[in-house]
């Protein structure tokens, strides 16, 4: 099999999966974090997990990247930072500043992670250093390279400013509480809705079936999660807001 068949093929295959994963994660609350619970194996302890988790899409992308030969145009450049900047906090700085609060990995999950990262930083990564055209310095005046790029930035200040609001609950020692600002006063899962922002915006700034892929996966693995989180929060606590939504604003 010629590269370009098994990058075709690695990419439809990825989209096939996407619907499928959706599908199972409804219907099982992977269990890390506070869905913790035994017969999943051995586990990491919450911080290594999430770095174990997501050092490889630190690392992959720009890796495959750099192995393609290709020299970065500006646009390229800007593409390796916005990865680099979401993956380095999420691989960093997100697990360590919440470390005190972070439960226990299966294994087996983390493991399940890296393949996820590896696969989207191997699709991604040769996109851009092979498999595109090409991104000379006019698609820095494309709409869509404009559009996505903002929408990837408000999905990361929505990402961040999420995480921080928990963050702030935890140091104040209400350990498990509803969060009352940001766009927690409209979701139960802000922060999945401002990643779900990010790769998305990340599809249409790089116009890519790669990206495209991405953004489908991101919402298969997310949308889920976000949905057990809206059970959790209305099973907890008795007076959970009933206007809000699992993973979009009004919506969902």
């Amino acid at each position: 099999m010629t590269e370009p068949e098994l990058f075709r093929g690695l990419t439809l295959a990825w989209f096939a999966l996407a619907p499928i994963v959706f599908l199972a994660l409804l219907l099982i609350t992977v269990p890390y974090g506070r869905y913790h619970h035994g017969g999943w194996g051995p586990s990491f302890g919450g911080t290594t997990g999430w770095i174990v988790m997501e050092l490889p899409a630190v690392l992959s992308m720009p890796l495959v990247f750099a192995l393609s030969g290709r020299a970065p145009t500006a646009p390229v450049i800007a593409f390796l930072a916005m990865w680099s900047v979401h993956y380095l906090h999420r691989a960093f700085v997100f697990p360590l500043r919440r470390r005190a609060s972070l439960g226990p990995v299966p294994v087996v999950v983390a493991l399940m992670g890296v393949v996820f990262n590896v696969a989207n930083g191997y699709l991604n990564g040769r996109w851009l250093g092979h498999f595109s055209s090409g991104y000379g310095v006019e698609w820095l005046r494309d709409p869509r390279f404009l559009a996505g790029v903002a929408i990837f930035a408000a999905g990361m200040l929505a990402n961040v400013h999420s995480d921080e609001v928990v963050l702030d609950l935890r140091k104040a020692g209400a350990g498990h509480a509803v969060p009352q600002r940001g766009l927690h006063r409209w979701l139960a899962s802000p922060n999945y809705f401002g990643e779900l922002l990010e790769w998305s915006g990340w599809a249409l700034a790089t116009w890519s079936l790669a990206g495209l892929a991405f953004a489908v996966w991101t919402f298969a693995n997310l949308a889920p999660r976000a949905r057990s989180h809206l059970r959790w929060y209305r099973s907890t606590f008795a007076d959970y807001p009933a206007s809000r939504k699992a993973l979009v604003p009004f919506v969902w």
